[in-house]
């Protein structure tokens, strides 16, 4: 049985705590529509605060040192007071700041401005030598509770240490 490095096994913590924690004050997501289904386009919602991450690493038994996988535990605070709990799998080059991808599944459990429900986020994070490009999304019809119909996307902040995020959103009675 082969056993992944410990570089190999920095590298691709190394990707994933980029794309999911660092340098993405700037990126570009993309949102789904839910008025392709509806006849009045829902209003489109801002919220924003603070989140807590610990990403664990786990052992992906592959024996491939450029893949990996992770867990994701978060807290997040202000707007959307909850929990997300999640999964990554990761591949990188090798190559320090070189490119690499990872996506996650999160499954958000709280309130969002004062609505009780569940969701689940989509992340893809791809890496082109050492340009980050995040997308982060709402899984259609995955809200639940309160939140049902919820489509949109979320950015991820990080300035001075501290987590952040801000989250355009629709809420629409599912069909």
């Amino acid at each position: 049985m082969k056993h992944r490095s410990r570089s190999g096994a920095g590298v691709i913590a190394g990707i994933s705590l980029f794309f999911c924690f660092g340098a993405l004050a700037h990126n570009q997501t993309q949102a789904t529509n839910p008025s392709t289904v509806q006849k009045e386009t829902p209003m489109t919602t801002h919220a924003g605060g603070t989140f807590e991450v610990k990403v664990s690493p786990q052992d992906d038994k592959s024996g491939d040192a450029t893949l990996g996988r992770m867990t994701i535990d978060k807290q997040f605070h202000g707007d959307l007071e909850g929990t997300g709990k999640g999964q990554t799998l990761t591949a990188g080059t090798g190559v320090p700041g070189s490119s690499g991808v990872y996506v996650a599944i999160e499954k958000v459990s709280g309130t969002l401005h004062g609505r009780k429900g569940t969701f689940i986020l989509h992340h893809t994070g791809v890496m082109t030598r050492g340009t980050p490009q995040l997308t982060i999304t709402v899984v259609p019809d995955s809200g639940t509770g309160e939140l049902e119909g919820l489509a949109g996307k979320m950015a991820i902040n990080i300035q001075g240490g501290k987590h952040s995020y801000e989250f355009e959103y629709t809420l629409a009675k599912a069909p």
